[in-house]
């Protein structure tokens, strides 16, 4: 489980599906806590117009055995700038494809999508429900009011 792209000069991925993500292991895997990643400036396309949209992205999860390596993820969010897909897809997505590959205890994922065409859409997923005890702080992003 040595990461690939820590410390390397790496390109951004073509594409979200060509993203390697790596995973490192848990050094606190006996302890039940939450690891919060903040990307207040994904981008992706408008599967219809090719528009770019933009998202405050935050994601939670309690870690088992491993934990990702942020380079690999950032490169990962990254890929998604000349991928075409909706807010729901991208969102969701990016949940399935951390819990599938990671197998944390828990994980959620909020999508606060900027507006296009007057309306922003935010969208939320997790992989069930929370493990009693775990601290769930509020996600911090207020609802739309000229978000920045």
């Amino acid at each position: 489980m040595t990461p690939r792209f820590l410390g390397q000069t790496t390109a951004l991925p073509a594409s979200p599906e060509e993203a390697a993500l790596d995973y490192v292991p848990n050094p606190r895997g006996d302890a039940l806590y939450l690891v919060r990643f903040t990307q207040p400036e994904f981008t992706s396309l408008c599967p219809v117009t090719g528009q770019p949209d933009f998202a405050h992205l935050v994601i939670d999860y309690a870690p088992a055995a491993t934990i990702v390596e942020s380079k690999s993820l950032k490169l990962f969010l990254g890929a998604f700038r000349n991928h075409a897909a909706f807010h729901e897809d991208c969102t969701v997505g990016i949940g399935e494809r951390l819990f599938r590959e990671m197998r944390p205890r828990w994980l959620r994922i909020g999508g606060y999508w900027y507006p296009r065409g007057g309306m922003p859409i935010d969208v939320f997923w997790q992989s069930g429900a929370a493990p009693e005890g775990l601290w769930l702080p509020d996600q911090g992003v207020a609802p739309y009011r000229g978000r920045g």
